[in-house]
């Protein structure tokens, strides 16, 4: 009982940091977190849905997709992770506001607790949702490793929130995935007395 508390404390403690760089920092300026982010930008452009709820139908729109390939167990924990995010995310746009904001500011603490956020829900074989999912089917069927499917899907999305919204958005998404990826390394890295392994295996 106490492992599985354990790591449900830290999925939600994962997606709510996670949602706390989108909610308060990233997405105020239309950054996309990723390419799921930069559907729920467009999704909030045109139909004006609230973010929290827009990112939620994404991810789980997309994990749906994915659910028969990468497992039951996978899949239940990965709703725990975009759950809490979307809650998040709605939190602290409704209820905190940032004065006189500095988007270069915004950009690099957004992107350092959304990596923050990943890298604890990496640590428990928890995806945070999103086009990572589909990454993880194209490597599992292509035999590749997943990064380069997740970054071409991430910037052709990227490329498109950019066209429709602002063009410098481009460039302010690949800052953000840079820092946030380093983020993540580091919180990977970071060793405890209890060991983590990335099992994207398929469970039952």
């Amino acid at each position: 009982m106490k492992p599985f508390l354990t790591k449900f404390g830290l999925v939600v403690a994962g997606g709510a940091i996670q949602g706390l760089g989108m909610g308060l920092f990233l997405f105020p300026h239309s950054i996309p977190s990723g390419g799921a982010g930069g559907i729920t930008v467009l999704l909030n452009y045109w139909l004006n849905i609230g973010m929290g709820l827009a990112l939620w139908i994404v991810n789980f729109a997309l994990l749906l997709v994915g659910v028969k390939m990468l497992g039951k167990r996978f899949a239940l924990w990965t709703i725990v992770s975009i759950t809490m995010t979307s809650v998040s995310v709605d939190f602290f746009e409704q209820y905190f506001t940032i004065a006189n904001r500095h988007l270069v500011y915004d950009l690099i603490f957004g992107s350092f607790f959304l990596g923050t956020g990943i890298g604890i829900l990496m640590r428990q074989g928890v995806s945070n949702g999103g086009i990572g999912v589909v990454a993880l089917i194209i490597s599992t069927r292509k035999k590749i490793l997943p990064g380069k499917p997740l970054f071409i899907i991430n910037i052709c999305i990227f490329l498109f929130t950019s066209m429709i919204i602002d063009w410098k958005l481009i460039f302010l998404a690949l800052i953000s995935q840079w820092i946030s990826t380093k983020v993540v390394d580091m919180v990977c890295e970071v060793s405890f007395q209890q060991t983590y392994t990335l099992d994207w295996r398929k469970k039952s």
